[in-house]
């Protein structure tokens, strides 16, 4: 494939583009943009190499020039959508800053519906996720007894729950569109039939669960609760 390197490298050690010739004409937020809005109008297999390069109006080759592979242009997109982050100065409760930072992680991930698919490690240390990650460690200073490698873990996990419960909450609300019919009906139809499994006495535990609390689930609040317990596990007061 053109532009690939013989060894491996990271986007963001090379040049804004390889090679000599005139000043490039477009840069990695360009590209980057591009890439993002495609993929929010279409999803994520809506984003190719020879689909930025329409959108931005060039050939399939020339963007090779800039970005060696597709893995690269992901890690752009991430960069791009990571810099949307809010920045503030921390509070001095590490609890209540890390859950604004979960919470505007699954505002983002709403906006951008693709980004759980490129949730990965791989993509963690681009500037903008580094500046993501330092915002973070900062909020977390109040804990000055935990080591680095500790509150990483809990960053890590943190964003694991997040991006766990936005990829559910995405695929239910994609699931919806598809039905062909209400989902009042749907759930309807579910939970009768649930019920008439529970009342025949085959399952006396879960009909205890629903007989405790058989009301409607708060999804926002039991997203809290799942932020929380996660907190909790850190949580020197809690030890």
């Amino acid at each position: 494939m053109a532009g690939r390197a013989a060894v491996p490298e990271v986007i963001w050690a090379r040049p804004e583009r390889a090679g000599r010739g005139p000043r490039p004409a477009y840069t990695r937020a360009d590209i980057a943009a591009a890439a993002v809005r495609l993929a929010d109008e279409g999803g994520l297999d809506a984003v190719s190499m020879r689909h930025v390069a329409a959108e931005l109006g060039c050939g399939t080759m020339s963007l090779y020039n800039y970005v060696p592979r597709k893995e690269d242009l992901y890690e752009l997109m991430v960069d791009a959508v990571s810099g949307e982050h809010e920045e503030w100065e921390p509070s001095g409760d590490w609890r209540a800053d890390m859950l604004r930072v979960a919470h505007q992680t699954r505002t983002l991930m709403h906006r951008h519906p693709w980004l759980p698919r490129l949730m990965s490690p791989v993509y963690g240390f681009s500037p903008n996720a580094l500046r993501y990650l330092e915002h973070c460690l900062a909020c977390l200073d109040p804990l000055q007894d935990m080591k680095y490698g500790m509150k990483m873990q809990l960053i890590g996990l943190l964003n694991g729950v997040v991006t766990m419960y936005v990829s559910n909450e995405l695929a239910t609300a994609e699931r919806t569109r598809n039905l062909p019919w209400s989902e009042e009906q749907e759930n309807a139809v579910r939970m009768a039939y649930l019920g008439g499994q529970i009342a025949g006495g085959a399952y006396p535990r879960m009909a205890a669960a629903f007989m405790e609390d058989p009301g409607p689930i708060d999804l926002d609040a039991v997203f809290d609760l799942a932020l929380a317990r996660v907190l909790d596990a850190f949580d020197p007061a809690r030890a």
